[in-house]
């Protein structure tokens, strides 16, 4: 097993939930988290256990965001009007590698990262290698004509386990996908529940 994916089912298992609802996750066959001390019952977590996994939840489910970059999030989130725990769904969800992963160009979050970085994506026109690109409404993201016949791209267009969420306009027989318009937490087809009120709980500490 790659390293990818160790550290992948390693986030599911630490939390206990198979948070990309992914056929093959360990969670599916064993609850418990990882190593020695993995089967140990638990006792009622604090309210900072609750916001902390809910943090780590939410945090993971993107891949390979780090510790300093989601902070960020969490600063724009609440310095924007309306509700911050919803304005923080809104950049994660605008951020371009999470596009991709929606539109369903590539399987997982952690190959649209890398998708990205690696030059396959353009956005009205114009390649963009970096994953943490923030879409706007009417962005038109597609993938690079050279690249649309790769193993990778045929095959998550296939894929039976998720679907298109509606804030995308997706045609995959041109590889394009038209970010329509930011949306809420209820809109993100999560595959578990995610609770980014208790995210910005956490950091205003």
């Amino acid at each position: 097993m790659s390293k990818r994916h160790e550290a992948k089912y390693k986030i599911d298992r630490r939390l206990g939930q198979n948070i990309w609802g992914r056929p093959k996750s360990p969670v599916n066959r064993r609850e418990y988290g990882p190593g020695q001390h993995g089967q140990r019952r638990k006792g009622k977590p604090s309210d900072f256990g609750t916001q902390l996994r809910a943090k780590q939840k939410l945090k993971g489910y993107y891949g390979s965001i780090s510790e300093k970059q989601f902070r960020r999030y969490y600063a724009e989130a609440i310095r924007l009007k309306g509700d911050s725990g919803e304005n923080l769904i809104g950049l994660l969800e605008r951020r371009l590698d999470a596009v991709i992963y929606r539109a369903k160009f590539v399987p997982t979050v952690f190959a649209a990262r890398q998708f990205v970085n690696h030059g396959h994506v353009t956005v009205n026109g114009k390649r963009v290698n970096i994953a943490s690109y923030q879409v706007k409404p009417g962005d038109v993201i597609a993938i690079k004509e050279s690249s649309r016949q790769l193993a990778i791209v045929i095959e998550s267009a296939q894929l039976a386990e998720r679907d298109v969420p509606d804030y995308l306009d997706t045609d995959h027989n041109k590889s394009t996908a038209t970010f329509t318009r930011t949306p809420t937490l209820t809109d993100v087809p999560y595959a578990v529940q995610m609770e980014p009120n208790l995210v910005i709980e956490f950091y205003s500490r």
